[in-house]
């Protein structure tokens, strides 16, 4: 008389294991794809918030040029302070005086490392008559720039974009 044995169901520990390790390897080989992915997207945020500055501060001079905003002798015509692109400034042409405005609130550099920071300390600033290659602050803001030492992907310090 034979003994029938029920057939097991399930899986061996080797089995598992196996697949743990399997499952690892995949983890480990998608986690720097994703931290390029992360600095991607910061990369691309710093490139948007830097145009809107640069937009900004051109749109100001342009305002300046044509009359739009009054400028004293020997001003550059280019704004004192990130800040007044947003507060706005008068407009001498219009009777009822209303501000003209150039950027809505500061952008924040999303690589600033403080976040107690406020948006507008998070940027470097460089008047116009300093130099590119030692940009530093002054009278007005000519250009701006990222304060991070880091580097992008394209192998270019965030303080060049």
């Amino acid at each position: 008389m034979k003994q029938c044995s029920k057939p097991s169901y399930g899986f061996t520990l080797i089995e598992l294991m196996v697949a743990l390790v399997l499952l690892a390897l995949i983890l480990s080989s998608a986690a720097p794809v994703m931290q390029v992915t992360a600095k991607r997207a910061k990369e691309q945020e710093l490139k948007r918030h830097l145009w809107q500055l640069r937009d900004a501060i051109d749109a100001y001079k342009k305002a300046v040029d044509d009359g739009l905003i009054k400028k004293t002798p020997g001003q550059s015509g280019y704004p004192p302070s990130l800040q007044i692109l947003v507060q706005g400034v008068e407009n001498p042409r219009d009777p009822k005086k209303r501000k003209i405005h150039f950027l809505r609130s500061i952008p924040r550099d999303p690589f600033a490392s403080d976040p107690e920071l406020p948006n507008e300390a998070t940027w470097g600033k460089r008047s116009y008559a300093s130099s590119f290659e030692e940009p530093a602050e002054g009278e007005d803001v000519y250009d701006v720039y990222s304060l991070s030492g880091d580097t992008g992907l394209n192998q270019q310090p965030y303080r060049e974009w």
